[in-house]
């Protein structure tokens, strides 16, 4: 019986993906995704069945991929990062009725900015999505506020994009009623991926002009330095 794989390609790049989703992809008969993610992974999916949309077809995706599976093909629909996080894994366990899903999961981009950054998110943390498409931004707002006052170390995922120019110096205004001036802030762009660059600057010194729809930001706790051109959260050792 056929089955569909749900995949988190991880950053983009082949290094940061998994052997099994690689091994998963290779085995699978059609490939469903955005257009740009099918980019990705072109070194795996030669003489396979592709399916692609652009932006905002995510239900659409899902719907293809659910077909192909019952024509009896192993299909995979990707997601970058982690399917489970932002990604497809979601819509596709709400829509698949009578098929078998696997998820297989990949590195967020949370965890490869981090890594890029030092280690910001040693300790507890959040991440939190300032697109407000299928969130009403007040939720988001209340959710900002309440991850600052517990002090979490907070990921800041889709924090611009053409039509939300301002949601991120929104969400710092929110932030910074709860955490100091100087707490470090690292933003890094295009994290794992061709163009990548990174800033480690404090929350009173963000510039916004340099944070798109490609970047992610994290935004350290009360116990956050800047050690070494690094970011550092203490998980509380003894050193």
């Amino acid at each position: 019986m056929a089955k569909l794989y749900v995949i988190g390609i991880g950053p983009g790049g082949k290094e940061h993906m998994t052997l099994k989703a690689i091994d998963t992809i290779k085995k699978c008969d059609a490939i469903v995704g955005y257009t740009y993610y099918i980019e990705l992974i072109k070194d795996f999916i030669e003489n396979k069945e592709i399916i692609k949309t652009g932006m905002k077809g995510e239900i659409q995706r899902c719907n293809m991929a659910i077909e192909k599976v019952k024509e009896g093909l192993n299909t995979c629909i990707i997601s970058t990062g982690d399917a489970g996080l932002y990604g497809m894994a979601g819509p596709i366990l709400e829509l698949a009725e009578d098929i078998e899903v696997e998820v297989v999961p990949g590195i967020t981009a949370a965890f490869s900015a981090a890594s890029e950054l030092g280690a910001p998110i040693m300790h507890d943390f959040c991440t939190i999505s300032l697109s407000d498409l299928l969130t009403p931004w007040e939720v988001i707002e209340k959710r900002i506020e309440t991850a600052a006052q517990g002090d979490f170390v907070i990921s800041i995922y889709n924090p611009k994009s053409k039509g939300r120019v301002k949601h991120i110096e929104k969400a710092v205004e929110i932030i910074s009623k709860y955490k100091s001036k100087d707490t470090p802030v690292g933003i890094v762009k295009h994290s794992g991926r061709k163009g990548n660059e990174r800033v480690i600057t404090t929350l009173e010194n963000i510039d916004f002009d340099i944070i798109d729809m490609m970047t992610v930001v994290i935004i350290g706790n009360s116990q956050s330095s800047i050690k070494d051109g690094c970011i550092v959260t203490p998980r509380g050792y003894k050193i």
